[in-house]
């Protein structure tokens, strides 16, 4: 009896301990003819993407990968063509492992994205989508705007909720198309990117918490554009851009340049009225709607007689071509509650550019439109590298508080300018403090020419290099009240 016994728990124990083995076996799942799924992850390779296929043949490969959602890796490396917008969904992560690129052909005309969001065709938020460690070659296959007006990156996202983009590289961007170009998100998380060429490295739309660190950029135009308004062909939607950080980028230093290592556009708007008159890019609020004027940056001024209302797409009135931007109304875009830190500044150009548009491409700020103040913008750590006289901070807008700590200064001045539409620049508050002033002689530390502005100046815990370093600032026709320890303008 006692035997007995002693062989049925040991043929119990074996049954139970083949059991937890076979839970704990990574699970292979057919999804298709030879294509599995292991440990949770799909191959790309099994639905034919690869090296050795034409640009049409990985596109559809690729598109049949990610509309599986979960985990898509590409683990081969080698150069992948591909010849068309990937449509990417929620809950979908997609990576490339080293050595990996995927470069845009003409094998079926060009084309705008290489990957573009789900719902930005129907204004549906897509969220929860990681991609990591892409590589683009752009190839100069470089076209604006083809999926929505507006709307122009070589990745793009619209409508868009946690949303992380790791190790991204590209080295050979176009004059046309921004790079990473997301608008209309909340949570989004861009790190560790390399991005050369022509146009924008990161170029944002209205949206809230976002982070941007550890990118270097070598761009002709902005490094990082926070554009809450922008150019009519720059964005498919208006309003504000808030509490982010950008940290630890570096703007390297190129022959030519245009644009800043950031830029950050306002704009105010007014309802429509009848006889007003519009150019490209204005926006007016109109039938539960913000409409904007989609034509030719060619200076032409329209008279609009005609109010718009249609629900969906463009409609020419009155000579003037209206398209529907968005249906939630705000009358003013800007940027609030942002901090830059640990930046260096290689390329000696504008740093930091706050100001509105007001040219042929756009008008950002209507006459007689509610004004847009820009808040809390932070500076710590900035380094600025380069040794010419350009501006730290050009500001063109309404701004309540700026902050500048732990930075490495030279001639660089924050420079105070005005657009003739603005009625009232308001109140600007500047702390400076725990800073490094590296300027031999004289340097104008702020500069002012807008009319009856008021600003006040508080610095701090600062040190100055040079024995003959002195601050000096011009109010213009304005007021700048001090009260500072620098060497010039303490009391």
């Amino acid at each position: 009896m006692k035997l007995k016994c002693i062989i049925i728990i040991v043929l119990f124990s074996f049954v139970s301990i083949n059991e937890t083995i076979g839970k704990n076996k990574p699970s292979t799942q057919k999804t298709g003819a030879n294509i599995s799924v292991n440990q949770g992850f799909l191959n790309a390779s099994d639905f034919g993407f690869s090296p050795d296929a034409s640009g049409i043949q990985n596109l559809k490969a690729m598109q049949q990968a990610v509309d599986h959602g979960g985990t898509i890796v590409v683990s081969k490396p080698g150069i992948y063509k591909i010849a068309g917008t990937v449509y990417i969904g929620s809950n979908t992560s997609l990576i490339f492992g080293n050595s990996i690129f995927l470069q845009k052909v003409d094998e079926q005309g060009k084309f705008t994205h290489v990957f573009l969001n789900k719902g930005a065709l129907t204004k549906t938020y897509d969220q929860n989508i990681t991609i990591e460690g892409l590589q683009i070659i752009v190839n100069g296959i470089d076209k604006a705007m083809t999926e929505v007006y507006g709307l122009r990156g070589q990745i793009a996202f619209f409508y868009i909720k946690d949303l992380r983009i790791e190790r991204f590289r590209c080295m050979d961007l176009g004059k046309a198309q921004f790079c990473i170009h997301v608008c209309t998100f909340e949570d989004i998380i861009i790190n560790d990117a390399i991005i050369k060429g022509d146009k924008d490295g990161v170029h944002l739309g209205r949206g809230k918490r976002f982070t941007i660190s550890n990118c270097v950029f070598q761009t002709f135009d902005d490094a990082i554009a926070l554009n809450a308004h922008d150019y009519a062909t720059s964005n498919p939607e208006l309003g504000w851009i808030e509490d982010g950080v950008v940290e630890n980028c570096h703007d390297l230093n190129a022959e030519n340049t245009t644009g800043f290592f950031c830029r950050i556009l306002a704009g105010g708007w007014i309802d429509w009225k009848p006889g007003m008159e519009v150019q490209q890019s204005d926006a007016v609020v109109s039938n539960g709607r913000i409409y904007r004027v989609q034509a030719k940056p060619d200076g032409t001024i329209y008279k609009s007689t005609t109010q718009p209302t249609h629900e969906s797409g463009s409609q020419v009135l009155d000579s003037i071509n209206w398209g529907v931007v968005q249906t939630d109304i705000t009358y003013t875009a800007g940027v609030r509650n942002v901090v830059f830190r640990d930046i260096f500044l290689e390329k000696p150009r504008v740093g930091f550019s706050v100001h509105f548009d007001n040219g042929r491409y756009s008008r950002s700020y209507y006459p007689g439109a509610e004004i847009p103040k820009q808040e809390q913008l932070l500076f710590d750590n900035i380094r600025i590298i380069h040794n010419q006289r350009t501006d730290f901070l050009s500001i063109g807008t309404p701004v309540d508080v700026l902050t500048i700590c732990n930075s490495s200064l030279k001639n660089n001045r924050i420079n105070f300018h005005g657009n003739k539409a603005m009625p009232d620049y308001l109140k600007t508050k500047i702390n400076i403090y725990g800073c490094v002033f590296n300027q031999k002689g004289a340097m104008e530390l702020v500069t002012n020419s807008v009319e009856n502005k008021e600003i006040l100046l508080e610095t701090s815990s600062n040190i100055e290099l040079y024995d003959d370093f002195s601050a000096k600032v011009n109010p213009g026709n304005g007021k700048i009240i001090i009260e500072s320890d620098l060497t010039g303008l303490k009391k």
